[in-house]
């Protein structure tokens, strides 16, 4: 199967909030020498506001979250207008899991300074714990165009905003994204491979295919482009056998990925190998729950002849992806009901 960008989307958008964070939102043991110098960078507010965030911080060093929640609160009440404020109580809210608190006070951190990067980030992080993703790549968005404001040349900020584009499939915006990318550094494989994605998306085949065959180019131990390129050819009945080698040399990188397991049975299906195939999907099930690998060991069970397996297999796709017209159609007519 061709590569799947959710895992590696979440991860890496989580590593980059984590490092755009300011010191309130990581470390809880800053001295209050530390705070007023952070408060001081970002604001020139009253004596007695920043008196109560310099107390908040303090308790917040020590542990005592509910003494740090009432000065942060009198530090707000003294200067209403800080979005730094807002950010810092929310960083607190959350540490003591209260996130719909949390929430409301990075919304209004936003409200303060919508062009800044920390309060999204944030709010994406905790949406993410809530589990609701639409709302942390919405944020995760924001807190990247922001980022792209401030530092125009990070490519690994346009990285992160195009594989949330991409996962979310706004093509046309991921694609423009990472031609951005590739005129800022032009040797930079990963923004080939990613661009070649999108075109497979958009099913233009021989412009990913160019893309892809670049990205190789640049890095020929990339394994995830060449198994992406190998199934891809796998997909349209072409370059079998190339398509093979370059799905094996994937595997060498990466010998139990269940994706790249699936590619090479793939491939020993196209080549009516059936005892092959069967062995590599079922490593493939081992290592991975996905309803592509489902789909094709139900393939392979009914081209063996053994019907009650096909039929288990697709219906264990199916529940993994109700949505699948072609599994459903292939079930039917296996199950006579389609006729």
């Amino acid at each position: 199967m061709k590569f799947s960008f959710l895992n590696s989307v979440i991860c890496c958008c989580l590593t980059w909030a984590l490092s755009v964070l300011p010191v309130q939102a990581q470390d809880t043991h800053r001295s209050p020498g530390d705070a007023l110098a952070y408060f001081g960078q970002s604001h020139k507010e009253d004596t007695r506001s920043l008196s109560h965030y310099i107390v908040a911080v303090y308790r917040e060093s020590l542990g005592d979250l509910e003494g740090a929640i009432q000065e942060y609160q009198k530090a707000q009440e003294a200067d209403p207008q800080s979005s730094l404020l807002y950010l810092s109580l929310a960083s607190v809210f959350i540490q003591k899991d209260k996130q719909a608190q949390a929430i409301k006070e990075l919304k209004r951190s936003i409200e303060l300074d919508p062009e800044a990067v920390h309060p999204h980030a944030l709010l994406a992080l905790v949406y993410s714990a809530s589990g609701k993703p639409d709302l942390a790549a919405e944020e995760y968005i924001l807190a990247f165009e922001n980022a792209t404001k401030q530092e125009p040349e990070n490519i690994e900020i346009y990285k992160s905003l195009g594989a949330i584009y991409l996962q979310q499939k706004k093509l046309k915006q991921a694609e423009g994204i990472f031609k951005l990318i590739i005129k800022l550094a032009p040797a930079d494989p990963e923004a080939y491979f990613y661009l070649g994605s999108i075109y497979y998306d958009l099913k233009e085949y021989l412009s990913a295919e160019k893309e892809l065959k670049k990205a190789i180019k640049l890095k020929p131990d990339y394994h995830e482009a060449l198994n992406f390129l190998g199934y891809a050819y796998l997909e349209q009945d072409r370059n079998i056998d190339p398509a093979g080698v370059m799905i094996k040399q994937a595997l060498v990188a990466e010998p139990e990925n269940g994706a790249y397991l699936d590619s090479l049975g793939w491939f020993y299906y196209k080549k009516r190998n059936l005892k092959e195939a069967l062995s590599y999907l079922e490593k493939a099930a081992y290592f991975l729950s996905d309803p592509v690998v489902y789909d094709h060991l139900g393939d392979v069970f009914l081209k063996l002849g053994n019907s009650d397996s096909a039929q288990l297999n697709w219906e264990k796709s199916l529940k993994l992806n109700s949505g699948q017209d072609q599994v459903k159609a292939k079930l039917l007519k296996l199950t006579n009901h389609g006729q």
